[in-house]
């Protein structure tokens, strides 16, 4: 309280401040007997803390805000005094600032009301000044002026200057949009797959208008398959005999072929039984009571006095005729080899026909080759690829026997899936890989319970 009732003081004994109410004044403030309170806890500090004479103080102050703008003692002497000169200077100017008073020279109350009476402005408002991407524009008008410092300039004034320069000039940088009713402009296929771009072709780049050029390779159909294949003409309700015979022909080898290779798988995971027999169980009892001879090794033929068993005799040094001699002898064997070589090549001109025909027959071989694998290549088009761990499996042929055949279609019954047939076909053109069905595995057993009305009724 003693900081407070300073706090007063301090604040009333400035010489530049006036208060407006008079019981701030420092003449007129009965200094009272200070009580002695125990404040050492926090319950007794706002019952026996005095802050009246400070919020006086705030009181006036904010009061001077609202009435004057501010404080009185910071206002100038032109804001609060004027000078009183006489009173003809008064009616010479009221004279001339008179108007006439009418019915709408007064102005309304509620207006009165509706204007403010506090000379404090508002407080600012922060998100009026706030502008979207202001960070963002802030470093883009930096990087400019880094670039217009350095002489880089942006491309809108580089097109600028263009245009610019191009009007200057008198040519014309864009072509202005012919008028319909001219009967000059060009016209085009109203029916036609395509339409023509009229725009600017800069303008529909920016606009993302233009689509990007698309690959050759991605227009490339995976399969050259067609989407719905027509059944061969023995799978009509009412086929010819020869090509109904056709198709049974072709469901028959699918057949047989299926039939061989389950039984080569059952061949292969077939067990060998092989059954004892007298002469293999005699030859078990047998096996170790009868002694082998021991076969000796047998020398090898001729005198091995001859060989010399110790380290190799040393070979002696050549003489110098035997060093001549040799040298000789390989400075002959390289002229032979020089004139054979000289000789193969002049025989080489009288086999010319001969390598001509060869290098024919390897020509027409290699492009013999290039032909089949080219028809390998077209074939491998028409053929489902490997695109997954599975392979494809072809469908089984819907065909119907001879005496299944219906004599009117209100008797034939449908045969296969829609579903699965489509289903296939993307498989069969590359468009998704083989799939099989995902298997369910039960983690816990099912478990079986009798319920009581079950019971009841037994």
């Amino acid at each position: 309280m003693a900081a407070v009732r300073r706090h007063k003081r301090v604040a009333a004994a400035q010489p530049g401040f006036l208060p407006i109410k008079s019981s701030l004044d420092g003449n007129s403030s009965v200094i009272k007997r200070r009580k002695r309170v125990n404040k050492n806890k926090k319950k007794s500090w706002n019952r026996f803390s005095d802050i009246q004479d400070v919020e006086e103080f705030l009181d006036d102050v904010r009061l001077q805000e609202r009435a004057t703008g501010g404080l009185i003692a910071e206002k100038t002497d032109d804001t609060l005094f004027f000078v009183d000169t006489g009173e003809t200077e008064e009616k010479d100017t009221q004279a001339q600032t008179t108007v006439k008073k009418g019915k709408h020279s007064k102005p309304l109350r509620i207006d009165l009301i509706l204007q403010p009476d506090s000379h404090i402005q508002a407080p600012k408002n922060v998100l009026a000044f706030q502008q979207p991407n202001a960070k963002k524009q802030r470093r883009i008008s930096e990087r400019a002026a880094k670039l217009a410092a350095m002489g880089v300039l942006p491309r809108r004034e580089k097109l600028l200057q263009l245009r610019s320069a191009a009007a200057a000039s008198g040519l014309s940088v864009k072509e202005h949009p012919v008028a319909n009713n001219n009967p000059d402009r060009a016209f085009y296929d109203l029916w036609s797959a395509g339409t023509p771009e009229t725009a600017d072709p800069y303008y529909l780049e920016q606009t993302k208008k233009k689509l990007v050029k698309r690959p050759d390779r991605l227009n490339e159909k995976p399969s050259v398959l067609p989407a719905v294949e027509v059944i061969a003409p023995g799978g009509s309700y009412n086929p010819d005999f020869f090509s109904h015979q056709d198709l049974l022909r072709e469901a028959h080898e699918v057949e047989l072929k299926k039939q061989k290779a389950e039984e080569k798988l059952a061949r292969q995971l077939a067990v060998n039984e092989d059954k004892a027999t007298e002469e293999s169980t005699f030859k078990e009892q047998v096996e170790g009571l009868i002694e082998e001879e021991e076969i000796e090794p047998q020398e090898p033929e001729g005198d091995t006095e001859d060989t010399v068993m110790g380290p190799t005799a040393t070979q002696e040094k050549k003489t110098e005729k035997q060093r001549k001699k040799e040298k000789a002898q390989r400075i002959k064997d390289l002229q032979r080899k020089v004139e054979r070589q000289v000789i193969d090549k002049q025989q080489q001109l009288f086999q010319l026909r001969s390598i001509s025909a060869s290098v024919k027959k390897q020509e027409q071989r290699t492009e013999m080759r290039q032909a089949q694998r080219k028809v390998q290549q077209e074939a491998q088009k028409s053929m489902p690829r490997r695109l997954g761990r599975l392979k494809f499996q072809t469908p089984d042929l819907d065909v119907q026997l001879s005496d299944e055949l219906a004599s009117s279609l209100r008797s034939l019954k449908p045969e296969g899936s829609i579903l699965k047939d489509r289903f296939k076909s993307l498989q069969k053109r590359n468009i998704i890989e083989p799939r099989e069905r995902a298997r369910f595995n039960r983690k816990y057993k099912l478990k079986y319970s009798e319920k009581r009305a079950f019971r009841e009724i037994e």
